[in-house]
């Protein structure tokens, strides 16, 4: 099965097209798999993906065919059908699944819960259309479909990290002064305590350089400190030094993880990319009703934590539990400064040990084959 349709609805900024273009990209780069990527929003996909012009109805870059979804309904479907987190497929081209019966996948949003390893590759019948879909759940272990993760990704980090040459490059062409302070980044949902974060942030008991990708969480910045963000315009308050930058690509941004001390990530994409950065990361799970992502954020720490200190381990968790709450204390971030030396050994290991599983789109390539 060489050929691929993956079908995106960007509902949330970039989650959504970060995992899906990655995934393309991954597919055809090492699978040679044949990929046509449906995007809803190609003006928004064009700031995340270089070079994509959004009045052409199709164009190739990298070696993935992007297509505007609204001339889904007119085409063949491909052998396998990714519908990314259940984003629901056209109904002329579902109409035509039903005479092709591709492989029909829906691929899951990203969880750590238990249940997920139950419910990963479970299948079920459409209503009234001769097709059945099956469900792929990413996760944390070996029996659910794994993260997204490139062959090279881990060697390409080792790389930079270690040459003092590709960090001084990257920091000049992004602006970022050549001094060591403590590197923060900083990408989080609007709604997040930003307030009590950047004063924690300024009375910290060491100097702090916080990078701040352009992203939604800009005009609440702007509001809290009363400066219009600007890329490398510097705006310093106590010990904290707060850096706007401009909008990176996925490539820059993972740079970005690898370069700072402490990474706060959110949703999916960049959480996974921190994962993989191994440096102390922060995360702030999408917010769902009834709160029911702290959940989400219970499940991940309880194995994100397995190995630490007690006293490590709490205070990592309530760093978490503060940020994606309404009230993130001064004293938050103190205890997570104290824990740093014990947890970024603890996060470079841990990412080594997922590495050594299989990758999401290795995964999905077997399960096509096999299913």
């Amino acid at each position: 099965m060489q050929n691929w349709d993956i079908f995106c609805r960007i509902v949330d900024n970039f989650g959504d097209i970060g995992v899906t273009w990655r995934l393309s990209r991954q597919l055809v780069s090492e699978h040679g798999i044949s990929v046509r990527l449906w995007i809803d929003d190609l003006e928004t996909a064009g700031k995340l993906i270089p070079g994509l012009d959004p009045e052409l109805s199709y164009q190739q870059i990298h070696g993935v065919e992007i297509a505007q979804w609204d001339g889904a309904d007119q085409a063949l479907p491909a052998e396998v059908v990714i519908e990314a987190f259940a984003c629901e497929l056209p109904s002329g081209y579902l109409e035509k699944m039903a005479a092709k019966q591709p492989k029909w996948i829906n691929l899951e949003y990203l969880s750590a819960e238990p249940w997920v390893e139950g419910f990963h590759a479970q299948q079920s019948r459409h209503p009234t259309l001769p097709l059945t879909k099956h469900f792929f759940f990413p996760g944390f272990t070996s029996t659910t479909g794994g993260l997204l993760r490139e062959r090279d990704l881990m060697t390409r980090r080792d790389a930079f990290v270690e040459s003092t040459e590709a960090k001084a490059k990257f920091q000049k062409k992004l602006q970022i002064p050549d001094r060591d302070p403590l590197k923060v980044s900083l990408f989080c949902y609007p709604q997040a305590p930003l307030s009590q974060l950047l004063g924690a942030l300024a009375q910290s008991p060491r100097s702090i350089l916080c990078l701040v990708p352009n992203s939604g969480v800009w005009p609440a910045i702007s509001e809290l400190l009363r400066v219009e963000m600007q890329p490398g315009l510097s705006i310093s308050v106590g010990n904290l030094t707060l850096l706007p930058l401009r909008f990176l690509t996925p490539d820059e941004y993972d740079q970005l993880l690898w370069l700072c001390d402490i990474n706060f990530v959110r949703g999916e994409d960049s959480w996974v990319r921190a994962i993989w950065a191994g440096k102390p990361m922060v995360w702030q799970p999408y917010r769902q009703p009834e709160n029911t992502q702290m959940e989400k954020l219970a499940a991940f720490l309880h194995r994100y934590s397995s190995g630490l200190g007690a006293n490590a381990a709490s205070a990592m968790q309530r760093c978490h539990a503060s940020w994606s709450s309404e009230t993130f204390p001064e004293s938050a971030w103190r205890d997570f400064l104290e824990i740093l030396p014990e947890l970024s050994e603890h996060t470079a290991t841990y990412s080594e040990k997922l590495a050594r599983e299989l990758d999401l789109a290795s995964k999905l390539v077997i399960f096509c084959r096999n299913t």
